[in-house]
């Protein structure tokens, strides 16, 4: 009797290890670049955060898939993403010829980016990353979540009060029953001119990435024959500049990223491809399709110098993953379309006042010869992610970021790239971390609050690329320029063009009336009184933080005479009479005025 009795204790105590429960403030899923930077925000806006990744390491795009060239947001060094570049250009900065300079584009060994990602995260507080853990399932729990996760062949529950997709394919809110669009949007329904007249199902090609090594000149590092290998599918290359395409892809220590487009190792793609019943099958031919490309450029183009070494330890020695580009949408409480990114100003919508995130990236057009319409991008312009982007309509407490993010098609070809992900995911990560510490739902939001959340910790709400992170008046100049009482500048540079806020330049009367009448009632009666001059002037300002403020006029101008240079560090002599710059004005409308304090809704519009 007794044996029988400690043997049901001992198959009740096995029973409760496999059906372990933890609670948790954050779950994300996936590991790769939004991910990694949603995980550390939650947890560094001490909610505890678990962060669960199926592979071995972090980073996804940029590590797992190989995608370390990142030319992307090199302009905008945000938050998370700036902290990473920093840290990869540390760890390279005395090795001769490495260019560290401030907006270099950035390269790096993708083991040596999972290995910083994972060290910056090992020293977040409030954080628990797995890795080898991918989830099996998910439902509604109340306002929360309950996920299963398999970990070491054992099933946890993992009950959350948010949950973050941070999958690059949207596994987690198609499992919990988002509906999902794919390809390109019609013209009628985004309103983009640049849509097509009808819809369209094609996605952008992914690429499964291969990082080669240059073992010397007399090296032959010949592999063997891939498995389907015909010659005539690479038979493009011949001709072409070789050298000039792999020092474009050039890395540390002899190593090259090889992301070709054309006939190299781009493979067609379709969104039924990525699905997860389908993925396994399509993954290992677009392997091949890549075996095949190093093995033509050994024999056929006389690179047998080139191999792919130990950087993945995988039996091909390719990358984990592949890198995609696309793959399904969702339609989320905003979809932010090419209107909102080149007329940010212009719209009904202000989605520009609910930024979380920026991103430059140029958007690509990856597809096989003649399956898709080209896109005649204007220069493209530097722009914001509206918060209502990650925020599904129907699924609350659930965020999305990477490929499933609610934007449109011809958004998406800029929006996915790795490094404007980190700064997305940073974005969700806050937005998370605002509905767990206040016990709400997504239906609940308030923009001010997460975007100061996300100031605090360094992040750019606005892609001011002439303000610099160390300017000690970068935080006010972003607030004012996420309000709209100063707006940014538009500026073609070639094929980009940057959004700046040209602190020196003077503020002029005519861009400020219209948002000080939206939103303060006595401003009407200060301009009937007052009728400033074309230019608004220090002396204008002053009256009016008096008028809106209830200050005694003198009192404020005496103090002010006084901070000007001592307290405000202003460049500038105090002259009433001078035009006021757009840095002086952003400084003391931002503290006196507090325009940035008005609620906003997910649209931009101003609720009190």
């Amino acid at each position: 009797m007794v044996r029988k009795i400690l043997l049901v204790i001992l198959l009740l105590n096995a029973s409760f290890s496999y059906a372990q429960t933890i609670k948790i403030d954050i779950l994300v899923i996936g590991g790769g670049a939004a991910g990694t930077a949603a995980a550390m925000q939650g947890a560094r806006s001490k909610l505890k955060t678990l962060l669960v990744e199926p592979g071995p390491w972090l980073g996804g795009s940029m590590t797992a898939a190989g995608m370390c060239v990142v030319e992307g947001n090199r302009n905008l060094p945000s938050g998370i993403w700036g902290e990473f570049r920093r840290h990869v250009r540390d760890f390279y900065k005395s090795r001769l010829g490495y260019d560290t300079t401030y907006n270099a584009t950035l390269r790096f060994e993708p083991y040596t980016g999972a290995a910083i990602l994972k060290k910056m995260t090992d020293t977040v507080k409030n954080l628990t990353v797995k890795l080898n853990t991918p989830f099996t399932a998910i439902e509604k729990d109340g306002t929360g979540w309950q996920v299963s996760i398999t970990e070491n062949n054992r099933t946890t529950t993992i009950k959350a009060k948010v949950v973050i997709d941070a999958t690059e394919t949207g596994d987690v809110a198609a499992k919990a029953g988002e509906v999902f669009i794919s390809g390109f949007d019609s013209a009628q329904d985004t309103g983009e001119s640049l849509a097509p007249a009808t819809a369209l199902p094609r996605i952008q090609d992914i690429t499964w990435i291969a990082i080669v090594k240059d073992f010397g000149k007399t090296a032959d590092k010949t592999m063997a024959k891939p498995q389907g290998y015909d010659a005539g599918e690479y038979a493009c290359l011949k001709g072409k500049d070789i050298s000039k395409m792999l020092n474009e892809g050039r890395l540390p220590n002899d190593k090259y990223m090889i992301k070709w487009a054309g006939c190299g190792n781009q493979y067609p793609t379709t969104a039924d491809d990525l699905k997860p019943a389908n993925r396994d099958a399509f993954y290992a031919k677009a392997r091949l399709h890549t075996l095949g490309l190093i093995y033509y450029l050994q024999t056929e183009l006389g690179f047998k110098n080139l191999g792919l070494d130990d950087e993945y330890p995988t039996p091909d020695h390719l990358p984990y993953l592949p890198y995609i580009r696309e793959a399904s949408r969702t339609k989320g409480l905003v979809r932010m379309t090419l209107n909102d990114l080149y007329q940010p100003y212009d719209l009904a919508a202000k989605l520009y006042r609910t930024a979380i995130a920026v991103g430059d990236a140029t958007p690509g057009q990856h597809y096989g010869e003649g399956t898709a319409p080209k896109t005649d991008y204007p220069p493209f312009m530097a722009y914001s992610i509206p918060l209502g982007s990650i925020v599904l309509k129907d699924l609350d407490n659930l965020l999305v970021t990477e490929k499933a993010l609610s934007v449109s098609h011809l958004v998406n070809a800029s929006s996915m790239y790795p490094s404007v992900q980190m700064c997305v995911g940073q974005g969700a990560g806050a937005t998370a971390a605002f509905c767990a510490f206040f016990k709400t739902t997504t239906k609940k939001l308030n923009v001010r609050i997460i975007q100061g959340e996300l100031l605090d910790f360094k992040a750019w709400l606005l892609p001011f690329t002439d303000i610099k992170p160390n300017d000690p008046y970068f935080r006010p100049m972003q607030q004012i320029g996420a309000t709209g009482l100063l707006k940014g500048i538009q500026k073609v540079n070639g094929n980009s063009a940057q959004l700046l806020f040209m602190p020196d330049s003077v503020v002029s009367t005519a861009e400020v009336e219209p948002f000080f009448k939206e939103i303060y009632a006595r401003a009407f009666l200060w301009f009937n009184k007052e009728k400033p001059g074309e230019k608004f002037t220090q002396g204008n300002l002053l009256s009016f933080i008096s008028e809106i403020t209830l200050t005694e006029p003198k009192t404020l101008q005496i103090s002010m005479q006084k901070a000007w240079k001592t307290q405000y560090k202003f460049s500038s002599d105090f002259d009433m009479n001078r035009p006021v710059t757009r840095r002086e004005f952003a400084i003391l409308a931002n503290k006196f005025l507090t325009p940035f304090a008005r609620t906003v809704d997910l649209s931009g519009r101003m609720v009190n």
